[in-house]
C-alpha cells in the first residue's frame, strides 16, 4: 500500500470516527449498548465474514469486514467513556505485539519457514505472560469444540509436547478407535462420548500432523454432502416422487450420480 493510499484511508477512518461519536452521542439504539450486548452480535458477525470467506465472495468479505470493524471502533469508543482505554491504545498495543512477535523482521533472528515463525511466536507469547501461566490458558473456552482442540494441540506444541514421528499418532487413532468399540459393545453411553472425544482428538491431532486444517477439512466436506443430497431432493421431485417413500437403494442410484457430477 502507497503513502497515497495510506493518506485515503486515514481521511475515511477518521469518518468512520466522527460517525460512531455521533452515534453514541443521538441514536437511542447505540447508546444503549454495552460491551455485554455487543458479544453475542460480534460472535455473530464474525460467523457472517466466514461464510463469505468460505463463499469466496469478495464483496460480501469487503461488507462483512467493515461490521466487524464498526464493532471494534464500537468497543473502543464504549472503553473511553470510563478512561479505561482508546482506540489509539488498542491499535499501539497491536503495533508493539507484532513488532515484538517478528524478531525475523525486526530483528535479528532467522525463521526461514512458517513453522519456525509458528514455533517463535508461541515462544515469545509464553514470555510476555513471564512465565506465570497456564501454556493452554490463552485458549478461548467459548472456541467450538474442533477448533479449541486444534487450538490447544498447537499450543503444546509449541512447548515441545508432541509426538517424535507424525506417523507415530495413527497407532494413537488405532487404539482409542478400539476403545470406542469396546464401550459400544458394552453398551455404557457416557464412556461411550469420553471416547468418541478421544477418538475426535486424535483424529483432529492427525489432521495437524499433516498440514489440515481440521475445520476447513470437515466444512469441506459438510458443503460436498450438502451439494449432493441437494441433488438427490431435487432429483427425485422432478420424477414426483418424495424422500421418504424412496428406498435406500433408489436414493444411492441418484447419489452416485451427484458424485460422478
Amino acid at each position: 500500500m502507497g503513502k497515497h493510499q495510506h493518506e485515503s484511508t486515514l481521511i475515511v477512518f477518521r469518518e468512520l470516527l466522527e460517525i460512531m461519536d455521533e452515534l453514541r452521542a443521538k441514536c437511542p439504539w447505540d447508546k444503549e449498548q454495552t460491551n455485554e450486548s455487543l458479544r453475542t452480535l460480534t460472535i455473530e458477525e464474525t460467523y457472517e465474514l466466514a461464510d463469505a470467506i468460505i463463499k469466496n465472495d469478495p464483496a460480501s468479505i469487503k461488507k462483512e469486514l467493515g461490521d466487524l470493524l464498526l464493532h471494534i471502533v464500537f468497543y473502543s469508543k464504549i472503553a473511553s467513556e470510563t478512561n479505561d482505554f482508546t482506540l489509539k491504545h488498542v491499535v499501539q498495543s497491536l503495533n508493539e505485539k507484532l513488532i515484538y512477535r517478528h524478531p525475523h523482521i525486526f530483528g535479528d533472528v532467522e525463521a526461514n519457514d512458517a513453522k519456525t515463525v509458528e514455533e517463535n511466536w508461541e515462544q515469545l507469547k509464553l514470555k510476555e505472560k513471564g512465565g506465570n501461566k497456564s501454556v493452554l490458558e490463552g485458549v478461548p473456552m467459548s472456541l467450538p469444540a474442533m477448533v479449541k482442540a486444534n487450538r490447544i494441540q498447537d499450543k503444546a506444541r509449541g512447548v515441545g509436547f508432541d509426538w517424535e514421528h507424525k506417523e507415530q499418532v495413527w497407532d494413537k487413532v488405532k487404539e482409542e478407535l478400539e476403545e470406542l468399540k469396546a464401550e459400544i459393545e458394552a453398551h455404557d453411553a457416557d464412556k461411550m462420548e469420553a471416547e468418541f472425544g478421544d477418538l475426535l482428538f486424535s483424529v483432529i491431532n492427525a489432521a495437524r500432523l499433516y498440514g489440515v486444517n481440521p475445520e476447513n477439512a470437515l466444512e469441506r466436506t459438510n458443503r460436498k454432502f450438502i451439494k449432493r443430497f441437494n441433488y438427490l431432493e431435487e432429483k427425485t421431485i422432478k420424477v414426483g416422487r418424495d424422500l421418504k417413500t424412496m428406498s435406500l437403494a433408489e436414493m444411492d442410484e441418484l447419489w452416485e450420480e451427484a458424485k460422478k457430477l
